[in-house]
């Protein structure tokens, strides 16, 4: 007697084939040989399993490819699978992994402190529900190498509710983690100084609002001539300004105090347990190396005011008012002898830059003053109009590098640019208190007796006296001598030309006395 196990292929009635599992028993009786058993249609279970056999090889290599890394352990916390990325995320290699308890593989600090974080797969184990760490977890791998991560697992449950296992999918958190950063550094810091804004001011000044950091000062700051270097120079000497300004004042500071900028050319500082003859030991601190710093030949210069609270009771709303306060009324005598010296280092600035401005400046000025005295101004007239005369252009110092020294033909667009001197020049002088009185002058230089002038086409005696002296003298100088490119008139030419343009372009009484001036002189 013989038994035995076969898979045979069986063809049944219909041609079909069935795939038959049989057991049974061959005897040998009286010489004969004899067969029982019993066959099973296995072809559906087989179908099945090669099913299976599929959809795991295709679920093991979707699991393989993924961008995230993927672990999976036993209900003992094994590993029984680790795909591509967690390899690399763990430095452990597949081989390595395998049969490992998880803990060894995936080794987790917190990113604060260091310490050992708790064991994940252990905890989904006994709670049955997913987990996910915070974001402050760091990844230990093989070499020593530390990356933050983000991960959650999620328990593998029978149908009896059973936990079969658990499947860890993590990733590499360092990219998200620094545009998080940057999104919350930026969200509390200005873009321009790197400094604190006014939202986190305005945090930790109800922060430090408390018994605890009494006395508690504030100190306010304000750059002087911000404005004027904007409009003279352009905003990027203004930005360079306003970080040298915002580096000193750091420097200055202690670190426990929050320097923040307000908005514009406004700081502030907070200063914690700080009594009123520390606050202006730090004021003083911060003058003194203001006063070594320039931005180019600008010198820096800060107004500063500063308030003290020491009674818990006191609104501290209150207090940064009188530092405000404070500040304005020293920035009303500071800020004026800052502005006036800037004015001087403009027109200085645009002299040296542009040695023919200069000479054309000095004409005009010696033309207008001349001019005047003829036609009956009073000695301080005559002086204003002469000064008026020597600074008629500096607004050409805000016009775009290039322009006035080009050497082909100036295009549409130049002149267009070229046009905008007389208000920058007008923003620069009234800016400025010696200077107020002239900027007037300054702004209608190029108005015409027509009205077809510019910038705000003002027409006859609209247009004030010395603005209409300044245009004569102005135009007869760059007729004579400054035609880059075409060749100067005569005098003759000249004379000529500010009689035809009398009554249109020039005011024709002034016209006809300049024009005897110069007769005169020849």
């Amino acid at each position: 007697m013989m038994k035995f196990k076969a898979n045979n292929l069986l063809n049944n009635k219909g041609g079909g084939k069935l795939l038959i599992r049989s057991n049974g028993v061959l005897m040998n009786l009286d010489g004969k040989r004899y067969f029982t058993g019993v066959g099973i249609d296995i072809t559906e279970s087989k179908r099945l399993e090669s099913a299976l056999e599929q959809e795991s090889k295709l679920l093991e290599t979707t699991l393989i490819s993924v961008g995230d890394g993927v672990i999976s352990c036993d209900r003992n916390g094994q590993i029984l699978f680790i795909n591509r990325v967690a390899e690399e995320l763990t430095g452990w290699t597949k081989n390595e992994a395998l049969g490992k308890p998880f803990e060894d593989v995936f080794n987790i600090v917190n990113d604060t402190n260091h310490e050992k974080a708790g064991n994940i797969v252990a905890d989904v184990i006994t709670t049955k529900s997913i987990r996910e760490l915070d974001n402050q977890t760091l990844l230990i791998a093989s070499d020593g190498s530390e990356r933050p991560i983000e991960d959650s697992a999620a328990p593998i449950i029978d149908e009896g509710g059973e936990v079969l296992g658990v499947v860890v999918v993590f990733r590499d958190y360092t990219e998200k983690k620094q545009k998080l950063e940057q999104i919350q550094f930026l969200s509390y810091h200005d873009q321009l100084t790197g400094l604190y804004n006014r939202r986190f001011y305005e945090e930790e000044l109800r922060r430090m609002d408390t018994l605890r950091n009494l006395p508690l000062s504030l100190i306010m700051g304000d750059v002087n001539g911000l404005k004027l270097v904007n409009d003279s120079f352009g905003h990027v000497m203004g930005d360079e300004l306003l970080k040298k300004a915002a580096a000193v004042i750091s420097k200055s500071c202690r670190a426990d105090d929050v320097v923040a900028r307000l908005g514009g050319d406004e700081f502030v500082v907070l200063l914690p347990k700080t009594d009123q003859v520390v606050a202006e030991e730090i004021i003083a601190r911060i003058e003194k190396l203001a006063s070594k710093e320039k931005v180019g030949t600008m010198e820096l210069s800060i107004s500063f005011g500063f308030e003290t609270k020491y009674d818990k009771d006191e609104d501290i709303q209150q207090v940064f008012k009188k530092a405000e306060d404070y500040m304005y009324r020293r920035k009303l005598t500071e800020s004026l002898g800052m502005r006036n010296k800037t004015v001087g280092m403009v027109i200085e600035t645009l002299f040296d830059k542009y040695q023919k401005e200069m000479l054309h400046s000095e004409r005009v000025s010696k033309l207008s003053a001349e001019l005047g005295s003829k036609i009956g101004l009073n000695i301080k007239d005559s002086h204003d109009l002469k000064t008026a005369g020597l600074m008629h252009d500096i607004g050409k110092i805000g016009i775009a590098d290039g322009i006035l020294d080009k050497s082909e033909k100036l295009n549409d667009e130049d002149w267009a640019e070229i046009r905008r001197h007389p208000e920058i020049g007008y923003r620069i002088l009234s800016s400025a208190n010696e200077f107020a009185e002239i900027a007037d002058h300054i702004l209608e230089s190029h108005e015409r007796w027509d009205g077809c002038g510019y910038p705000k086409g003002l027409k006859g005696e609209e247009i004030s006296l010395e603005a209409r002296i300044i245009a004569i003298a102005d135009a007869y100088d760059a007729m004579t001598k400054m035609r880059f490119h075409m060749e100067s008139f005569t005098v003759e030419e000249a004379i000529e030309e500010i009689n035809r343009c009398s009554g249109t372009q020039f005011d024709p009484e002034i016209a006809r006395v300049f024009i005897d001036i110069i007769k005169n002189e020849d």
